[in-house]
């Protein structure tokens, strides 16, 4: 029997007293030394867990000194109870604070949020909230109500993050910021990984990285949350290693293995600032300049930036990118509407250059409780009727893909 077997749990009043002391004798750390690296601040705190744990003539296991640890050092960095869930090992996609100081979470694979039992008061949801924001140059005020920003990829954080915070001004109820944090995957997403979590069967995934080298430009349809970014990461792996990629997103989170990439990052305009936006439609724009032989696109969500993606696929450079519909006719509708109401092009122009600009949909969403692949598409090149016309290639249920009849040079 183990020594970590028999030594009894702290309650809770005697964790929070050592938390309490350890984190009083840290108070002069520079905010450099708080903002390092997190495990070299841990290996420091644990001598001193164990130096209080002994003054106060409690007995604990290494494994609990180490977990106080690292509850310190979650409490004099700032993020106190979000630090263990922003590490990798946590396996979340999403965490969100609601306005009633509720703490939920989205484990990866999961379709719906579940509550954490975890209760922190309001000063720890705002320290949190400043800790956030404060490395990124921003604050979430009654001025500035709204902030979007962005947790880059670092130690502990390989994947980054995307925050939304809105002030309790705009979010009533008891005073509590509301936040999401949407987690990005922390490395690339190998084509295997898609057959194993059974998002599709092993020859429908490959022949669709297959297609991908073929230089077909394909569309990622699904509903939020439904896998599309996951997704088209795997199928960048049809990629040529040798190709240069030129990857446009809002914000970054797609991982490539690919040695010649440039990734162009959109921002928005920021309230009291001169900065001027940079907006998806100028990214796709910018990156024609760059001699790229693959585009990718993260989701689309304005018009302009449709029609400037359109408009350089149909100069025949292959692409992937990601839009939120719940079909191939819902796509087409939705396409339609962003392409008049943000650069006024009628419906019959769009379906054309729809057609022109794009090969396939493929389109991923939620089925008996996980991500699947609900169908592929391939894009006629001639309307019928003035209408957009599918051939579906790929159902649930089927082993493999039909033979597409596009072919393009690589």
């Amino acid at each position: 029997m183990s020594w970590d077997s028999v030594v009894p749990p702290f309650s809770a009043a005697d964790r929070a007293r050592v938390i309490e002391e350890v984190a009083g004798q840290l108070q002069n750390l520079s905010l450099a030394e708080m903002r390092g690296e997190r495990e070299k601040l841990v290996g420091r705190v644990v001598p001193l867990v164990l130096s209080v744990v002994s003054k106060f003539g409690l007995q604990a296991s290494s494994d609990q000194v180490h977990e106080i640890a690292r509850d310190v050092v979650a409490r004099v960095g700032g993020l106190g109870f979000l630090e263990p869930l922003l590490r990798i090992d946590a396996n979340l996609s999403e965490i969100a604070v609601t306005t009633d100081g509720g703490i939920w979470v989205q484990r990866k694979g999961a379709g719906n949020f579940e509550k954490l039992p975890v209760a922190p008061s309001l000063t720890d949801v705002w320290r949190a909230t400043e800790t956030l924001l404060a490395p990124l140059g921003r604050a979430v005020t009654e001025a500035s109500p709204s902030v979007d920003a962005k947790i880059p990829r670092q130690e502990g954080l390989p994947g980054g993050a995307r925050i939304k915070i809105i002030h309790p001004v705009v979010a009533p109820g008891l005073g509590y910021p509301s936040i999401n944090i949407r987690l990005f995957e922390d490395k690339p997403v190998p084509p295997e990984l898609l057959v194993k979590w059974k998002v599709a069967p092993e020859k429908v995934v490959y022949g669709l990285v297959e297609l991908v080298s073929k230089a077909l430009r394909i569309l990622v349809i699904g509903g939020t949350a439904s896998g599309k970014t996951t997704l088209l990461s795997a199928m960048c792996n049809g990629i040529p290693k040798d190709a240069r990629v030129v990857k446009i997103e809002d914000p970054e989170e797609i991982w490539l293995d690919h040695p010649h990439v440039v990734t162009l990052e959109a921002r928005p305009a920021q309230v009291g600032s001169s900065i001027v936006p940079y907006s998806l439609a100028s990214a796709v724009d910018d990156a024609m300049r760059m001699s790229p032989k693959w585009l990718i696109v993260g989701e689309m969500r304005r018009g302009d930036a449709v029609a400037a993606l359109f408009r350089a696929q149909m100069s025949d450079h292959p692409g992937l990118s990601t839009f939120h519909a719940e079909g191939p006719e819902s796509a087409i509708t939705r396409l339609n509407l962003l392409l008049f109401n943000d650069v006024g092009v009628r419906s019959e122009g769009a379906k054309e250059m729809f057609v022109q600009a794009a090969d396939m949909i493929v389109q991923v969403g939620w089925s008996n409780g996980g991500r699947s692949m609900i169908g592929v598409w391939e894009v006629e090149k001639t309307l019928k009727g003035g209408n957009v016309q599918f051939r579906q290639l790929y159902k649930p249920g089927d082993a493999e893909l039909l033979p597409i009849g596009i072919e393009r040079r690589v």
